[in-house]
């Protein structure tokens, strides 16, 4: 399988001090990737540009009690 280039990873504006981080990453189709940021050379998890807008939208929307 072939990944998608990504861009720098940044960590979320939201993360806590305590470590409980997630970071994010441009794609190259406009969609995003999503890492662990204790684990920098880990996985991380692809979105499209319609999923990720979608759940940025529902984190707007309801203050994130979807989640």
């Amino acid at each position: 399988m072939q990944h998608e280039p990504i861009g720098v990873f940044r960590k979320s504006s939201y993360s806590n001090q305590e470590g409980n981080c997630v970071e994010v990453a441009h794609t190259t189709a406009s969609g995003r990737a999503v890492r662990d940021s204790k684990d920098p050379g880990g996985p991380y998890v692809l979105f499209g540009a319609r999923a990720w807008g979608s759940f940025v939208e529902t984190l707007k929307s309801d203050n994130g009690a979807a989640l």
